[in-house]
């Protein structure tokens, strides 16, 4: 089916809304988070070669490490599968039998236990709830019997350099991403797609580098570029936009668990703006990526710290932090430091270092002592853990005045407020704390003392480095670390493709994804880090790649074959997200504010739900104050966030909650994202603000024209123009009959139109316009 066809259909359906006034919204099933391509078993070859970490590792976390993992706890029957020495022990009341013998399929007691049709011997048993296929049972006999190599999991190994692979006849790459993305093609039998249409083209690098689109002057004006250069000069052009590194901000509040308030039962508001306001001017100036996150877990230590290197720690200062009377300040003030520690896993080792808090890690080699050790470079901070009131700023804070934000820290946006602002930063004690290994992860139940030190099974923590954050930072860009690099370009590739190469972007461990293309991934996390970390030369060296310049359309033989687009055949579709939908609207519509940084602002949003969920401890945060003016229409980056009440329609498109550290959004198909596009006053504002400009372009053609192409970067066809007219011609008879009243549609949101501008008209074209708003193809990156 052509997409003009597609789109008739969705403006169709979208017209029946109106005139019927009847929603009805399709809904699809939630998407597993680890959906892959079923092959029933008959399908599946045993590969010749058995790989421990491709083939067997999987299957063994999977099924096997809750009772036979890393766990010394947890070990049942004595066995350990997680090491070759543990695996190959002798076990029994007699030690005279063996889990494996490598090489011997007759005394292997594991291939005797898997292969076993009686409850009482079979592995895994059936009380687990976990069986295995009749592959995965023959690829661990195979494993043994070609000897059962162990390997270190793939992540813990440092990247090698690769040998760019070298395809016959190979006239489609562009760069050596793409000649590893076409080998791992020519294997599946695959081949690439076309190149997408440049108004296609043009709309995904936009919203992939700058979450805005592009407007019809931009799209025509790249129609009519045929030079060879021209896709580049966008690229450029878009790297060197405040819209870039605000879109580059808006991913990192997610990671750095940003919010403007505090959190828990009263939630009182926080000021951590400023912070914010630097992330922007980090990413703007190009920091280099080790330099961007050294900042921000120790730019206090740095020798000659600056304001603005102190400001950036208030990264490690975004957890939610306690003013409820009756709890145990200590208790609170050890979950700001586990908040600390977890998300300096999750957001720089790609690690579940929660999971090791409370006994040995089940699935990954991270032992309770060393989730400690980690522990004890962030304990030593002077803090408390309740706050006495709303009034009090949790120590320690640095203040920033009206005269360092026009001088040292002139990307502070301080044009709204005079007054002096204090932040939460980072600022370690004269003498450490002593820290423990803490039974169950339970405050009060300290045991052995440890000292600062990094996971065994990572990288050990070197003698020559200082024991303390500014340590851990050099640590984390160590040559030898094998997950930074690899985490780091996993995110920007998943930014760019919509998943990473690791689908599982937060978990590099035992229970995450496979590498799709795990040469791939380790030439891309070398280039990275011997380039200098350069983030926007790693955004653009992806997008200059065929793979990325794909059309999305998708034969029935792909959609069966790899309907997750996993081996990259072909560009993914995907919707745009929370901050995206709402920032495009406002853009088209010309309402957008094109302020930088500064305080956050409260845009529309139902009434009543603060107030229906507030503590009862007062405050500035106990009822929803809406904002004036240019306020109302700044970038979602900038909107209020309330921790215990989040913005609703953006929740309702899939936002991160804010309250722990996230690094990949949920994927979600609900019919109240839906209803949101209907009914959000935002959207229905923009609409009646872009149908006010159109109407001085021309005639009614024209006008749709217009709005369609701002909309979808590309113009309508004949059937869709037609579709749309007549849309628009039984809107206005609705109108004229008094079915629609114009002054109850246009009182919706605070835009005023020109009173020039006949009402029933603007109504009918605003309506239309809301229809093409809603269409699949608006809210889709392309």
């Amino acid at each position: 089916m052509s997409d003009a066809s597609k789109t008739k259909r969705r403006i169709l359906w979208v017209a029946a809304v109106w005139a019927g006034t009847i929603f009805l919204i399709g809904c699809q099933s939630k998407k597993g988070e680890y959906a892959s391509v079923t092959i029933g078993d008959s399908n599946k070859q045993i590969p010749d070669s058995i790989d421990f970490s491709f083939h067997i590792k999987p299957i063994l976390s999977d099924r096997c490490f809750a009772c036979h993992g890393p766990d010394k706890n947890a070990i049942e029957g004595g066995l350990s599968l997680n090491k070759a020495e543990d695996a190959f022990a002798p076990i029994g009341e007699n030690k005279d039998r063996y889990a494996i013998v490598p090489g011997d399929l007759e005394k292997s007691e594991l291939v005797h236990r898997i292969f076993s049709e009686d409850p009482n011997l079979m592995m895994p048993p059936p009380e687990s709830n976990l069986t295995l296929s009749n592959y995965e049972k023959e690829l661990l006999k195979k494993w043994i019997a070609q000897g059962a190599e162990f390997k270190k999991h793939w992540a813990f190994v440092a990247p090698k350099n690769q040998q760019v692979p070298k395809v016959e006849n190979d006239e489609w790459s562009q760069n050596e991403i793409d000649q590893f993305v076409l080998k791992k093609m020519e294997e599946q039998g695959f081949q690439p797609s076309k190149k997408a249409a440049k108004e296609q083209l043009i709309r995904r690098t936009f919203f992939s580098i700058t979450g805005l689109p592009p407007n019809a002057e931009q799209v025509n004006a790249f129609l009519k570029d045929n030079t060879a250069d021209a896709f580049e000069k966008i690229v450029d052009s878009l790297l060197e936009t405040k819209d870039y590194a605000e879109n580059m901000a808006a991913d990192w509040m997610d990671v750095a668990r940003y919010a403007d308030t505090h959190g828990y039962q009263d939630d009182f508001e926080r000021i951590m703006w400023p912070w914010r306001d630097w992330v922007i001017h980090a990413f703007g100036k190009n920091m280099p990526y080790d330099e961007f996150v050294t900042y921000q877990l120790a730019g206090d230590m740095l020798p000659n710290a600056t304001k603005e290197s102190i400001l950036a720690t208030g990264f490690n200062r975004n957890h939610k932090i306690t003013a409820e009377g009756g709890v145990i300040p200590e208790e609170y003030r050890v979950e700001y430091v586990e908040d600390r520690t977890n998300t300096f896993g999750t957001a720089f080792l790609g690690l579940t270092l929660e999971c090791s808090r409370c006994h040995d890690h089940k699935y990954d080699p991270v032992s309770q002592e060393e989730h400690f050790q980690l522990f004890s470079f962030f304990n030593n901070v002077d803090e408390d853990g309740l706050m006495a009131n709303a009034q009090v700023i949790p120590k320690p804070y640095i203040s920033i005045s009206p005269d360092e934000a026009n001088g040292v820290l002139d990307f502070v946006n301080m044009t709204s407020s005079n007054a002096e602002v204090k932040v939460m930063v980072m600022e370690d004690m004269p003498e450490p704390r002593d820290a423990f290994v803490l039974n169950r992860g339970a405050y009060d139940q300290p045991t052995d003392q440890v000292f600062p030190a990094t996971p065994e099974a990572i990288f050990p923590f070197p003698e020559e480095l200082p024991k303390n954050r500014l340590g851990l930072a050099q640590w984390l860009f160590h040559e030898d670390n094998p997950l930074t690099a690899r985490v780091a370009v996993n995110r920007i590739w998943q930014r760019m493709f919509g998943k990473g190469l690791v689908e599982s972007s937060y978990d590099f461990g035992n229970q995450g994804a496979l590498p799709s293309h795990p040469e791939l991934l380790d030439y891309l996390a070398i280039k990275f880090r011997t380039e200098g970390w350069d983030i926007k030369q790693m955004i653009k060296y992806m997008a200059m790649s065929a793979t990325f310049q794909q059309s999305s359309e998708i034969s029935p033989e792909m959609q069966e074959r790899d309907p997750e687009n996993t081996y990259l055949a072909r560009a993914t579709r995907l919707r745009l997200g929370a901050e995206m939908i709402r920032d495009q609207a406002l853009k088209i519509s010309g309402l957008l504010s094109a302020e930088v940084g500064g305080p956050s602002v409260k845009p529309y949003q139902p009434e009543g739900i603060w107030e229906e969920t507030t503590g009862g401890g007062g405050g500035s945060t106990a009822r929803y104050v809406q904002s004036e003016g240019k306020d109302l229409y700044r970038k979602s980056l900038y909107t209020f966030w309330k921790r215990t009440v989040p913005p609703p329609s953006m929740m309702t498109f899939d936002a991160a909650s804010r309250d722990l550290c996230s690094v990949k959004r949920q994927e979600t198909n609900t019919p109240l994202q839906a209803l949101v596009l209907l009914n959000d006053p935002q959207l229905i504002e923009a609409a009646r603000a872009m149908a006010s400009k159109a109407m001085h372009v021309g005639e009614l053609e024209d006008q749709i024209n217009y709005i369609f192409q701002n909309a979808t970067s590309r113009t309508p066809a004949q059937e869709e123009m037609e579709v749309l007219q007549k849309f628009y011609s039984n809107t206005l008879e609705k109108i004229n009959s008094g079915e629609i009243i114009p002054e109850e549609y246009l009182s919706i949101g605070e835009f005023k139109p020109s009173d020039d501008i006949s009402p029933e008209t603007l109504t009918a074209l605003a309506l239309t316009t809301q229809t093409i708003l809603n269409l699949d193809e608006t809210i889709t990156r392309g």
